[in-house]
């Protein structure tokens, strides 16, 4: 389905979190107006000091558009509310999961024709308006799940909120949208917390050890705890059953081991096809923009740990034709500096490596 030009002038986002806030920012750089709503009168404040709006006040007029980012299980109770009150045209959600706020409104009797649930695949670790930015959704996955009953102008409104909001719009039915979101987001939120877990109680020696495998695995686990049980409660069932299934090849893999370590040399095979199959799942990640995985290069150079020193860097890539696909930061224990491994196309990686060396830089 192509995304309409846009349909919507004026907002209301309930919901002054990292993603509410995040579509005000970006919604009011496209020049809409848009109002703000939050039991949490602080957060509101903070909001439109940031400039995401001008805080609502209930009658004051109807909006083409409401935005409820709110957690799942209060989506319907304010869709109920707003619908009442006729604060909106048309009304869509930014929650994590969807088949539980859309049969949480049918039951309450919503209005179903002018609403369509969404949600924004962005985040953060951070929560919070303060950690709100307008790019937050550019590039990102948005989907949207228009039930039978949805108008077309409902759709349409909410297909304007995603090209302003820079997303890229995904149509797809609840019940698979619950199912996709655990396995490539809620569950592994579980299993970095699992994985960082173990570190609370680490010694200083080990966690002196750590580098950037631990720090990538355990990513994730930075986020709110509270947000996430919200998160994780609404969607229990589809969790739970990728989680079982990572337990049993975390048993197998454990249980291999455990056989290893008593000198049965063949149990390794076990651990081995685990890592086999990580390898190829690994592999079907989509890549940039979105497009088929790329393997790229990477030229290494060590940076010094000053102001300015990363824009010298990007500037030699710059001068010499070369685009950095992505970059990773690595700082030395104890020294003023780091290593940037920069991700290029392999074609390009030579040139580069030869350019920074040429402008002084240590290139291993």
């Amino acid at each position: 389905m192509s995304t309409p030009s846009p349909s919507i002038a004026s907002v209301l986002v309930v919901g002054t979190g990292l993603i509410g806030t995040s579509v005000g920012l970006a919604l009011r750089e496209r020049g809409l107006t848009v109002k703000l709503a939050d039991q949490d009168a602080g957060a509101v404040r903070v909001a439109c000091e940031l400039g995401a709006g001008e805080e609502w006040r209930p009658g004051e007029g109807r909006v083409d558009l409401a935005v409820i980012a709110v957690p799942p299980q209060f989506v319907a109770e304010w869709l109920l509310d707003l619908q009442k009150t006729e604060a909106a045209r048309f009304y869509t959600d930014v929650a994590s999961v969807k088949a539980l706020p859309i049969a949480q409104a049918v039951q309450l009797g919503c209005d179903m024709t002018s609403y369509v649930a969404g949600h924004p695949l962005a985040g953060r670790e951070r929560s919070g308006p303060a950690a709100a930015r307008a790019d937050l959704f550019l590039g990102r996955p948005w989907a949207y799940c228009p039930g039978p009953d949805a108008a077309p102008e409902a759709v349409r409104a909410v297909l304007s909120l995603i090209e302003l909001c820079g997303g890229n719009a995904v149509q797809v039915d609840p019940s698979g949208h619950d199912e996709a979101v655990a396995l490539v987001s809620h569950a592994p939120h579980v299993a970095a917390a699992a994985v960082a877990a173990r570190l609370a109680d680490a010694s200083d020696t080990a966690l002196g050890l750590s580098g950037p495998g631990v720090r990538d695995v355990t990513r994730v686990a930075g986020g709110d705890p509270d947000l996430w049980t919200v998160i994780l409660s609404g969607n229990a069932r589809a969790v739970a059953n990728i989680l079982e299934s990572v337990a049993a090849d975390l048993a197998e893999a454990a249980a291999a081991l455990r056989a290893v370590s008593v000198e049965d040399g063949t149990a390794i095979g076990r651990v081995t096809e685990l890592l086999r199959r990580g390898n190829a799942g690994q592999s079907r990640i989509p890549g940039k923009h979105g497009g088929p995985p790329r393997a790229y290069a990477v030229v290494q150079v060590l940076v010094g740990d000053r102001p300015g020193e990363l824009a010298r860097l990007f500037q030699v890539a710059k001068d010499a034709g070369v685009n950095i696909e992505d970059v990773r930061l690595e700082h030395a224990p104890g020294l003023p500096l780091g290593a940037a491994d920069l991700s290029v196309q392999p074609e390009a990686a030579e040139v580069l490596a030869e350019a920074l060396r040429a402008h002084g830089w240590h290139v291993p």
